[in-house]
């Protein structure tokens, strides 16, 4: 329940009239969807694709941090701000950051994970986008040696094409036994975000509580914007709308 200081140090005391701003600004908000125990299992979760979060576990997907780690306070704000493409999960760009924080450490509180400092990590530095993603002749080369490796790595889940639909995307579940199905890596607006290193930072971390594990340990550097290089050569066309959340 105690706020925790960057990095697995002591919990911070607890403030209480932080913590009360945040339940309020999170039963307004959330529980319609996330529930009033934070579980994932609001009034309307049933009805929506993918489901809500359950804060109760402490698993995060959209986060800069390793494989398995909590994210940092500001990936949750992140989320919470500029909400996740796709989904019902909204903008909450009228929040204060006031707001925000109270709201994240009422979230915290759904989970002991939060409490231990063994939970926590570093961001991983992510290394620059290579200089040849500016140059599209450039861009192809690499496409084609992506080609394979998105193959023989992703393609099970997200198909030969990336639409989402390899032979083992009906049966994936998530962490709670939901259906877990793969992103179309086709479309231009991705619920990591929609720049190239927003994919490269999924591939090092992965997705906790889903199927998708981090290639960090599997793929080189190159490898991996090589396989960036192929996603970004099948996106299909932009649909116009009227806004757009800014990029991670």
């Amino acid at each position: 329940m105690a706020a925790e200081s960057i990095f697995g140090a002591e919990p911070l005391p607890l403030d209480f009239n932080r913590y009360l701003q945040g339940k309020y600004l999170y039963e307004r908000h959330c529980l319609v969807c996330h529930g009033a125990r934070g579980d994932g299992k609001g009034e309307m979760a049933a009805t929506l694709t993918p489901r809500p979060r359950s804060f109760r576990e402490g698993q995060f997907k959209f986060r800069t941090t390793p494989w398995g780690a909590l994210p940092t306070d500001d990936d949750l704000r992140h989320t919470i701000k500029h909400g996740l493409t796709g989904t019902a999960m909204g903008m909450f760009s009228h929040l204060s950051d006031e707001e925000i924080t109270a709201l994240m450490d009422y979230v915290k509180s759904f989970s002991r994970r939060w409490r231990k400092a063994e939970n926590y990590a570093e961001p991983l530095t992510q290394p620059t986008p290579p200089a040849w993603l500016r140059h599209p002749a450039e861009i192809a080369a690499h496409a084609a040696k992506g080609a394979p490796l998105f193959q023989a790595h992703c393609a099970s889940c997200h198909g030969s094409s990336a639409e989402g639909q390899g032979p083992a995307a009906a049966v994936l579940k998530d962490l709670w036994g939901h259906p877990a199905r793969p992103s179309d890596l086709r479309q231009p607006h991705l619920r990591c975000g929609d720049r190239p290193q927003d994919i490269e930072r999924v591939l090092i971390t992965g997705l906790n509580g889903t199927p998708m594990i981090s290639f960090a340990a599997v793929l080189s550097s190159e490898q991996r914007w090589d396989i960036i290089a192929w996603i970004l050569s099948q996106r299909l066309p932009e649909v116009p709308t009227l806004s757009k959340a800014p990029p991670r």
